[in-house]
């Protein structure tokens, strides 16, 4: 696993999130109102909708299609709901964002 820097924590408002792209999918990066950073796959467990379009409140986020509501540091869906989604290890350094993914070797031929 790999650390990457992805930006700062003042490029996402608090209670907002945004998507970025990784050779791994879409991940849903997200602030809470006293600064916390998550990041998960950007895909609900429902319908697929984009998480980091949903609202952020505590620490959950509600799907913006059908209002699931996620746990942020889970990725469980709440309440009655049931499901789940990945999350990603997420560090702050310096107001700077990094996320961890895995980098595959690539293979001599």
């Amino acid at each position: 696993m790999s650390w990457f820097a992805i930006g700062s924590i003042t490029d996402i408002p608090q209670r907002g999130a945004r998507c970025i792209e990784t050779p791994q999918g879409k991940i849903g990066v997200f602030r809470t109102m006293d600064d916390r950073i998550f990041a998960i796959k950007d895909h609900c467990p429902h319908r697929g909708g984009p998480l980091s379009q949903g609202i952020v409140h505590g620490t959950a986020v509600t799907c913006p299609l059908h209002n699931w509501a996620i746990s942020l540091e889970t990725g469980k869906a709440l309440g009655a709901d049931e499901g789940s989604v990945r999350t990603i290890p997420v560090k702050v350094e310096d107001q700077q964002i990094f996320i961890a993914l895995i980098v595959k070797a690539d293979r001599a031929a």
